[in-house]
């Protein structure tokens, strides 16, 4: 199964060339593609990917004209990937954080027909504090919102706040991804969706590491989006979003 992988950039330049370097070197094989989009970012991220594009001819750049968030990010990649006729989507982070050599393990439940989404978990290994995860900053914030999300969304995953995410080709037809979020709730969302479709959530340990130069997320709006992404569920907003796609494609929930 062929696989693109997806990266979203933004203010980048320093760690995406060291990201790509520890991507697994047989990916090139069998026609696979990473698909690196420059978010308009307004320092040397699209001309570094440029030259990494250069020297990699498995590397493909896309170039936001207008910054459009992380989600947005996602979906341009995942468009031009799933266009191009790729079936697995791994996500991987240009700064680093998560573990570039699993791009392709990760993919194996989908692989296996276990899945069609698989999260790549801090948590399930009990890696987070170990690879440095800030205790009062990251790891609490992460443990209690994740308990609440469970409860209100009816699940039993580990955390919903990795962004070591691989989605198939088939949950791209079967969700509204393009009418999800712009911001980094959007691989939230695609967990949602997936478990409104009875699609099971596998989640993989994988390693973490934090840094100077890791993780630019700002906890206090992130945490105010997930209790807002918490109450568009009790409302139905998901659901709505999933029978309206339903009934425009023809594409039905899993049974």
């Amino acid at each position: 199964m062929r696989k693109a992988v997806i990266i979203p950039a933004y203010k980048a330049a320093e760690t995406l060339p060291q990201v790509i370097d520890r991507l697994p070197g047989d990916l090139a094989k069998e026609g696979n593609k990473v698909i690196v989009v420059n978010d308009c970012c307004p320092e040397r991220t699209g001309e570094v990917a440029n030259d990494l594009a250069r020297t990699h001819p498995f590397i493909e750049v896309i170039h936001h004209q207008q910054n459009q968030g992380y989600g947005g990010a996602l979906k341009s990649g995942l468009a031009r990937g799933y266009k191009a006729g790729f079936e697995i989507f791994p996500i991987v982070h240009a700064d680093g954080q998560y573990a570039p050599g699993m791009a392709l393990s990760i993919c194996e439940p989908i692989e296996n027909n276990e899945t069609e989404i698989v999260q790549g978990s801090r948590m399930k290994g009990g890696n987070a504090r170990a690879g440095g995860m800030p205790l009062f900053s990251r790891y609490l914030p992460n443990r209690i919102l994740t308990t609440m999300e469970n409860v209100v969304f009816g699940t039993k995953v580990a955390e919903f706040h990795s962004g070591y995410m691989v989605f198939s080709r088939r949950l791209l037809e079967l969700v509204p991804y393009q009418n999800l979020q712009d911001n980094y709730n959007f691989d939230a969302e695609m967990m949602i969706m997936a478990h409104l479709c009875k699609i099971p959530i596998v989640e993989v340990p994988i390693p973490t590491r934090y840094d100077e130069t890791t993780s630019s997320l700002n906890a206090i709006p992130y945490g105010l989006k997930v209790l807002r992404m918490m109450w568009q569920f009790t409302t139905g907003h998901y659901r709505k979003l999933l029978d309206d796609h339903s009934a425009a494609t023809g594409q039905h929930e899993l049974v």
